[in-house]
């Protein structure tokens, strides 16, 4: 069979083989007589991007897959390749519009969502990565990848017990994940790179000086947050209440005061759980609803006691009540880790 009669299907089955094999240059060469004959072949230029992109070589990656995203509009593969390229080669709001892209062309497509929330988790983009790497394990729970970009998302946003978990998981669905950063070729090409990603991220946590236990400094952390804002609020309207058995005026402006020290309380514990309102709250609507309603509960409390300063009903003051004690139980019905 001569070259020019030799079908698109049988050079890519070669440049397939040979990046197996780690031989990414021949790999390389072989998709080159391929766009020689054809130069739009989107499959041959989305190879060759993640050929180059194996071999450690992002610019040659970027131009291949830039060329394959022109030759084939709409596709995912080739601006997954892209957004990777861009990422490694540090152009990380580029890389950022890229994962856009490919999550609005795949709300459903469980590629689509860990692919852009692992680019989104490397360009600092930590809550869009967040809620992408979630939409991936929703779509598909028995993806081990899906389950490994989580966790590499979480490592990322310092949410260690969450990582810890989403790995975990990947790891029971594909016991050889933990030799993937040790594989070569382009087939399991992301795969590998997220593992080495993760590796990194738990080496750099583990010797971080200023992190002991980051998941437990963050269990801590809302334990405080709870437990003290609840406290507060809790005593402050049980005060206010019997002042209004008083005098209406004064346990009302007694209530505008409390209202604003709650605040000050729960802003302060809050300040010291690192990316509460960002990261950690979402996350745990979907871990741990009840911790994730405790806070929510804790920072109403305040705005309640405030309702009833405004409005003189006692209605205000029996939620906040409420409120803060059911999220006292919470948390003291957990066992302390």
């Amino acid at each position: 069979m001569t070259e020019e009669t030799e079908s698109p299907e049988s050079y890519l089955q070669r440049a397939q083989l040979l990046a197996e094999l780690g031989r990414y240059d021949e790999a390389a060469g072989e998709l080159a007589h391929l766009l020689g004959r054809d130069p739009t072949h989107a499959p041959a230029l989305t190879m060759l991007a993640r050929v180059h992109l194996a071999a450690g070589r992002a610019a040659e990656a970027l131009t291949a897959a830039e060329s394959a995203a022109a030759a084939a509009p709409g596709v995912v593969e080739p601006l997954v390749a892209r957004g990777l390229a861009l990422s490694d080669l540090e152009r990380y709001a580029e890389a950022a519009r890229t994962a856009d892209e490919i999550l609005t062309l795949g709300p459903d497509d469980a590629y689509a969502q860990r692919s852009a929330a692992a680019i989104l988790a490397g360009a600092r983009n930590g809550q869009l990565a967040l809620n992408a790497a979630w939409r991936g394990v929703e779509l598909a729970p028995e993806d081990p990848q899906a389950h490994l970009v989580l966790g590499l998302v979480a490592a990322r946003l310092e949410l260690f017990d969450l990582a810890e978990r989403a790995y975990s998981e990947a790891l029971r669905l594909d016991p050889e994940l933990g030799e993937a950063q040790h594989d070569i070729g382009v087939i399991r090409l992301e795969q590998r790179r997220y593992a080495e990603a993760l590796e990194h991220l738990a080496a750099a946590a583990a010797i971080s000086p200023g992190r002991v236990d980051s998941g437990r400094t963050i269990s801590d952390g809302l334990r405080r947050l709870v437990l003290y804002g609840a406290g507060w609020s809790l005593v402050a309207t049980v005060l206010v209440a019997c002042l209004a058995a008083g005098s209406g005026g004064l346990s009302r402006g007694f209530a505008a005061v409390a209202a604003l020290g709650g605040a000050l309380v729960v802003w302060r514990y809050a300040a010291k759980v690192p990316n509460l309102t960002s990261a950690i709250l979402p996350g745990l609507l979907r871990t741990d609803r009840t911790l994730a309603l405790a806070v929510y509960a804790v920072a109403a409390a305040p705005a309640l006691i405030l309702l009833y300063a405004l409005v003189g009903t006692p209605w205000p003051l029996v939620l906040a009540i409420t409120a803060t004690a059911v999220a006292e139980l919470a948390v003291f019905s957990r066992p302390v880790r």
